[in-house]
């Protein structure tokens, strides 16, 4: 059993050879709520493009503010580097995956994972703008754990000076999903293996306070509350 969505052409994003999916093109939706749904809940994403004719990936954080992502770096890393030199824009090809389950198969062939995947195509662009920064910055903060860029000190300017931000526009975007349980061949059904789903979750343990909290710092209510 596959996860498929239908959309209306209003709330989707526009399928272009680059986001149609060759395989299992059936998994694919272009719904702009599902997209975002899953950046938001997601934590890494992976960043490729080509360097000296070889494609390189990156892992590394992102934010979303809505129709755009941000990335963010020290500003010696090559493809912020690379973007600020490149015009219009740095090809960048940025994926995120979420794992839900494993599916466990009689036959080694059909095992399979239920996941929920985002893949965007664009040109990453150097933000200069000031206060777009800033904002992307809170955004990444934000990210990681929601309320956190109001409890926590503003970059300074060395800090600034020190961190490059690329932006990414949400435009040739397709997520990926699938859902359900195992495909066995009929004939496998019989076998004396143990066939089913696995579900996964990630969780937040408790927190553990740094040993130079200053005294009476509470642990705020964005955490306590996980």
């Amino acid at each position: 059993m596959q996860g498929t969505r239908e959309t209306s052409p209003a709330a989707a994003y526009t399928p272009t050879d680059r986001t149609v999916p060759t395989r299992s093109p059936e998994r694919a939706s272009y719904d702009k709520d599902l997209v975002h749904a899953i950046l938001d809940e997601g934590h890494v994403c992976h960043l490729g493009f080509v360097r000296d004719g070889a494609p390189v990936v990156l892992p590394t954080l992102y934010g979303r503010v809505g129709e755009r992502l941000y990335v963010h770096g020290s500003t010696g890393s090559r493809p912020l580097r690379m973007t600020g030199r490149t015009e219009p824009g740095l090809p960048v090809c940025l994926t995120v995956t979420l794992v839900d389950a494993l599916v466990l198969a009689r036959s080694a062939f059909h095992h399979s994972m239920n996941y929920r995947s985002v893949m965007v195509h664009g040109l990453a662009h150097d933000v200069t703008d000031p206060e777009e920064k800033r904002m992307a910055l809170d955004a990444l903060v934000d990210h990681v754990v929601a309320g956190r860029s109001r409890d926590s000190r503003p970059a300074n300017k060395k800090e600034l000076a020190a961190t490059a931000v690329i932006r990414i526009d949400l435009d040739e975007v397709s997520a990926k999903l699938r859902t359900g349980g195992v495909n066995d061949e009929p004939e496998d059904l019989t076998l004396p293996h143990w066939a089913g789903v696995v579900p996964l979750r990630q969780g937040y343990g408790t927190p553990v306070p740094d040993a130079d909290l200053a005294p009476g710092t509470e642990v705020p209510g964005y955490l306590d509350a996980r």
